[in-house]
C-alpha cells in the first residue's frame, strides 16, 4: 500500500510505535476551541473499555493556525478515579500531523486509514473536531461491535435538532435507504467504526482526488459498506452537539459535494441497487433515550428569496434536469409562493421526484454536471423551508414520523427512478405505483 501522503516524520512516528489494536481519528481545521475535549473522551474511552489493547488517537489536521494541533498534544487526562478505574490508565499513544492532498475532510481520513493500516489496527474510529457531546462511551460503542461482534461498519445513531442535518433528512437518508435498502439514519454522521478489512478495501479505492477527499467522504464511506456486502450495524450516541448551521445559511459546496458523492456512487452500484425494492431495518446497539438539543434559528425569507431567484434565473438548467411535468409543478409551487408564504408547502412526493431527475441528468449529462449540481441549491432550500413550515409546531418523534413518510415516497418512486435512468420518458403509471406503494406500506 503506497504511503505516499505520510510525511517522514509520521512514518518515523508510526515505526516507534510499532502495532496499534485501535486507532482513533480526529481529523481537524481551526477547532482548537472543541478538540480538547473531543481527544479527552477519546483517551478516556480508550483506557476504560479497551485497556487490554494498543491504541493511537491521531490528530489528521488541514493546516490549523489557531493553536489546534498543540491543543492535541497538551491535552492531559488524570483524573481515573471519575472513570471508576481501579488501575491506572494504559498509556495511550497520541500523534497530531498535517494531512497532505486536497483541502477536505475525506483527505484528512485517508491519512488516519493510512496510519490505522500501517499499525495494522483491528478497528478505526473516526470522530468529528467540533462535538460538544461526545463522551467516553461514544469509542465503547463504535469500537465493540467491530472487535467483539464481527461487524465491519458501526454508523452513528443520535438525536439532532429537528433542523439539523437537513442535507441527510431531506436527501441522503432517504435515496441512499430507498437504493440499496438498509435504514442507515444517519449516513453522513461524521463519527464511524471501521473495520481493519474494510479500511484496507476504502484504500485500494483510486478516486481519492474526487469530492471524496472533501465533504464526499461520509457518504462514499458508508455506501461502499453497504453496497459491497461489508456488515453494517449502528449506535446509539445520544445527542449530537456540535458546531450547526442555519440550514439556509451557505451550505451549497457540502451539498454539491455530498449529491455528486451519492448520484457517482449510483452509477458504479447500479447493480446493487436496480432490482432492491423497500428497505430493511440495521442491527442498533446502545440504549435509546431522549436528550436535550440546542436550538437551531432558521430564516425562511431567505430560503424563500433563494427558491423564487432559482425559478428566475436557473430555468434553462432545471428544464434540462427536470422531467417536464416535474418542472411544471415546481413553476406552479413558486407562483403560490409569491402569493401566500405562509400555506408553501413542497410535498413529499414532487421532492423525491426532483432528486430521482436531477440523479437521472446527472448520469446522462455528463458535461453539465457542474451547472446541474449548483441548480439544486434553490430546490433544497425550498424543501427545507417547506420542512420547516410543517414541523414547527411538533416534537422529535413526529419530525421522525414525518422523515419516514418522505423515505417511503423515495422507495416508492422506484419504478420511476429505473425508468429515468434507463433514458425513458417515465410514464405516469410509474408514479401512481410508487404513491400507492407508499400509501399501502403507511396502511400497514
Amino acid at each position: 500500500m503506497p504511503n505516499h501522503l505520510l510525511s517522514e516524520e509520521a512514518q518515523g512516528a508510526l515505526d516507534r510505535i510499532e502495532r496499534a489494536d485501535i486507532v482513533v481519528g480526529i481529523p481537524s481545521y481551526n477547532n482548537v476551541r472543541t478538540i480538547g475535549h473531543v481527544v479527552r473522551a477519546a483517551q478516556a474511552g480508550l483506557a476504560k473499555y479497551f485497556p487490554q489493547f494498543s491504541s493511537l488517537i491521531v490528530n489528521s489536521d488541514g493546516g490549523s493556525k489557531d493553536g489546534t494541533r498543540e491543543a492535541v498534544m497538551s491535552v492531559q487526562v488524570e483524573d481515573t478515579h471519575l472513570m471508576l478505574l481501579s488501575t491506572p490508565m494504559p498509556p495511550v499513544h497520541r500523534l497530531s500531523f498535517p494531512y497532505h492532498g486536497i483541502p477536505g475532510k475525506g483527505s484528512a481520513f485517508r491519512m488516519i486509514f493510512q496510519m490505522a493500516e500501517l499499525l495494522r489496527a483491528k478497528a478505526c474510529v473516526v470522530v468529528d473536531s467540533d462535538l460538544r457531546s461526545i463522551t467516553p462511551e461514544w469509542i465503547d460503542l463504535l469500537v465493540r461491535p467491530v472487535l467483539y461482534a464481527g461487524y465491519d461498519f458501526v454508523a452513528p445513531y443520535y438525536h439532532r435538532h429537528k433542523y439539523d442535518g437537513t442535507i441527510t433528512n431531506s436527501i441522503v437518508y432517504p435515496l441512499t435507504r430507498a437504493l440499496y435498502g438498509l435504514r442507515v439514519r444517519q449516513p453522513i454522521g461524521g463519527d464511524f467504526g471501521i473495520s481493519g478489512r474494510l479500511v484496507s478495501r476504502y484504500l485500494k479505492r483510486n478516486d481519492w482526488e474526487t469530492d471524496v477527499a472533501r465533504y464526499g467522504i461520509d457518504i462514499w464511506m458508508t455506501t461502499i459498506a453497504i453496497a459491497e456486502g461489508f456488515r453494517v450495524c449502528q449506535s446509539f450516541l445520544g445527542a449530537k452537539l456540535h458546531d450547526a448551521k442555519d440550514p439556509g445559511a451557505d451550505l451549497s459546496a457540502m451539498l454539491h459535494q455530498v449529491v455528486g458523492s451519492v448520484f457517482s456512487l449510483m452509477q458504479e452500484y447500479e447493480s446493487a441497487w436496480e432490482n432492491r425494492s423497500g428497505s430493511d431495518p440495521v442491527d442498533l446497539f446502545g440504549f435509546r433515550f431522549d436528550v436535550g438539543l440546542d436550538p437551531i434559528e432558521v430564516n425562511l425569507d431567505r430560503m424563500f428569496n433563494a427558491f423564487l431567484r432559482g425559478c428566475r434565473d436557473l430555468g434553462e438548467l432545471w428544464t434540462m434536469a427536470l422531467h417536464p411535468d416535474t418542472h411544471e409543478d415546481i413553476s406552479r409551487l413558486a407562483r403560490s409562493l409569491e402569493r401566500d408564504r405562509g400555506t408553501f408547502h413542497l410535498s413529499d412526493e414532487l421532492w423525491a421526484r426532483v432528486i430521482v431527475d436531477f440523479a437521472c441528468a446527472y448520469k446522462q449529462r455528463p458535461l453539465e454536471r457542474s451547472h446541474l449540481l449548483p441548480s439544486l441549491t434553490p430546490l433544497y432550500l425550498a424543501r427545507v423551508a417547506s420542512f420547516v413550515l410543517e414541523t414547527q409546531n411538533l416534537f422529535s418523534a413526529q419530525v421522525e414520523e414525518r422523515i419516514e413518510n418522505l423515505c417511503l415516497a423515495f422507495e416508492g418512486l422506484k419504478p420511476y427512478l429505473r425508468a429515468r435512468w434507463k433514458g425513458e420518458t417515465a410514464p405516469p403509471q410509474a408514479r401512481r405505483e410508487g404513491a400507492a406503494l407508499k400509501k399501502e406500506k403507511l396502511e400497514v
